[in-house]
């Protein structure tokens, strides 16, 4: 009853085009659904996502949902994710993108999802970890475990959005480090972020987890850069 009191002064619009949603639609309308760009990658094993680790990590398996073009939808839901407070976003990309993956037997195959975190300070500074919603309905819908404490980001760094790509790379080598146990050796890991661009951020978080004995690593990402 109060929900709808509330949607009736304040009606629920789209993350993407911030049209008017329906009754039936959930944040994201019917309209940006279809127009929405998706990659596919979970129907090819070798994907372009795949493709963007070759001889920089040992990945099992690597995709994105969607692809991410400047002044598009998808930049559009990022933005609003990351600094708009909309987490609800990634929880439906999570719910969305469960759907491709539960029958990939790679997926099957993990044993927790980690999510690329944020430094402390940041963390103050924004609220929340922009893909933590992602990572826990991933969790939910494909019955694997969240962790966000075995990955951790030791330096402090300005929103990666306002850097050019070879400034996004620099010193991020030495950015990340792992906090585990022993009961963490031998695992499969499933590292998730919001956007791959350059990949490096994700390679610098790869090679912190294969400190880890007998790790392994897959990547899934809600978008994906596309020129």
């Amino acid at each position: 009853m109060f929900k709808s009191i509330i949607n009736l002064f304040f009606p629920p619009v789209c993350a993407g085009c911030h049209s008017f949603l329906l009754s039936n639609e959930n944040v994201i309308c019917t309209l940006c659904r279809h127009n929405i760009p998706l990659t596919n990658h979970h129907l090819n094993r070798e994907n372009e996502a795949f493709k963007k680790f070759y001889g920089r990590i040992p990945v099992e398996y690597a995709s994105a949902l969607l692809y991410f073009h400047k002044k598009g939808i998808v930049q559009q839901l990022i933005h609003n994710l990351k600094y708009k407070r909309q987490q609800e976003i990634g929880t439906v990309l999570g719910e969305w993108y469960a759907e491709d993956l539960k029958n990939s037997t790679i997926i099957q195959s993990v044993d927790a999802i980690i999510p690329v975190p944020l430094h402390k300070r940041k963390l103050r500074e924004r609220g929340y970890n922009q893909v933590t919603n992602f990572g826990l309905s991933l969790s939910k819908s494909l019955d694997l475990a969240f962790n966000d404490s075995i990955l951790i980001r030791k330096v402090y760094s300005k929103t990666q959005s306002k850097k050019n790509l070879l400034n996004r790379s620099e010193g991020i080598e030495t950015t990340f480090d792992v906090c585990f146990t022993e009961k963490e050796h031998n695992k499969h890991f499933l590292l998730i972020d919001d956007v791959i661009t350059t990949g490096s951020t994700l390679e610098a978080c790869s090679h912190a987890l294969l400190k880890i004995p007998g790790a392994k690593i897959s990547i899934v990402c809600m978008a994906m850069a596309h020129s």
